[in-house]
C-alpha cells in the first residue's frame, strides 16, 4: 500500500486527486494540505511514502516545503512529486534542486498520475529523462549561486565509470540506454547511480542531473 499526502491550495484540484487515489487499489491518502506550512506538519505526523506537492502556493511554497520536509525526514524520506501547470517552470527547477524526485503536469490523465506515484515510490524517475534534460537545460543557464550557497560537490570522489553514468544520465538517457551504451547491466547502472548519489549527498536522480549541469560536467545544448 502506497501512502500519499496530497498538497494543493486549490480545493477542487486537491479533492480530485484525493478522490482518484482513494478509488484506486494500492493507494491510501493519509492526509491533505492546502499550503506548504500544513504540508510540513502533516508529513511529520503521517510519514507518507509519496507527497503530491503543488509548487505555487501562497506563504510557504512547494520548494520551501520540500526542503523542510526532506530536512526533517529520517532514514526513509518521502518521495516528493511536484505538481505544476507548466512543464518549463523555474519553480520546478528549484524543487528538483531541493530534492524532489520529479514533476508531473496537472493536466496529466489518471493513469499517468497513478503510474507516476508508483514509479516515484519505487525510486524510479517518473518522467522521461529527455523531459528532465529539457527542463534543467532551460534554467541551468539562468542560475547563479547565491552568496551563501555551498559550492557544488567535488566530482573527483567518483570513479571514471560513475562519471560516465552520471554524464549519460544528465544527457537524458534512461538506465536501459546507458546499459546498452556502456555494455553493462541495468542493475549495474542503478548501482553506480545510487553510489554516486550517496557520495555526493544527493537525494534523487533529478538532483544528480542538476548537479551535472551546475558543475559543468554537462553543458546546456551540449
Amino acid at each position: 500500500m502506497t501512502r500519499v499526502l496530497v498538497v494543493d491550495d486549490q480545493f477542487l484540484i486537491r479533492a480530485g486527486l484525493v478522490g482518484l487515489l482513494d478509488a484506486a487499489p494500492g493507494f491510501e491518502v493519509v492526509g491533505e494540505a492546502g499550503d506548504g506550512e500544513e504540508a510540513v506538519r502533516l508529513a511529520a505526523e503521517t510519514r507518507p511514502d509519496v507527497i503530491l506537492m503543488d509548487i505555487r502556493m501562497p506563504g510557504v511554497n512547494g520548494i520551501e516545503a520540500t526542503e523542510r520536509i526532506l530536512a526533517q525526514a529520517d532514514d526513509s524520506p518521502p518521495r516528493v512529486l511536484v505538481l505544476t501547470t507548466f512543464d518549463l517552470d523555474e519553480y520546478v527547477y528549484g524543487a528538483l534542486r531541493a530534492g524532489a524526485s520529479g514533476f508531473l503536469l496537472k493536466d496529466s490523465g489518471p493513469e499517468r498520475l497513478l503510474a507516476a506515484v508508483t514509479a516515484v515510490e519505487g525510486g524510479d524517475a517518473l518522467f522521461a529523462p529527455s523531459v528532465t534534460r529539457r527542463l534543467v537545460e532551460a534554467f541551468a543557464r539562468q542560475q547563479a549561486p547565491a552568496p551563501d550557497t555551498a559550492p557544488p560537490a567535488d566530482l573527483g570522489v567518483l570513479t571514471s565509470r560513475k562519471v560516465e553514468v552520471l554524464t549519460l544520465t544528465a544527457r537524458g538517457l534512461s538506465n536501459g540506454e546507458i546499459a546498452d551504451r556502456l555494455y553493462i547491466s541495468e542493475a549495474t547502472v542503478k548501482t553506480h547511480l545510487n553510489h554516486t548519489m550517496s557520495k555526493l549527498d544527493l537525494g534523487s536522480r533529478a538532483q544528480a542531473v542538476v548537479l551535472a549541469y551546475e558543475t559543468g560536467l554537462v553543458t546546456p545544448g551540449g
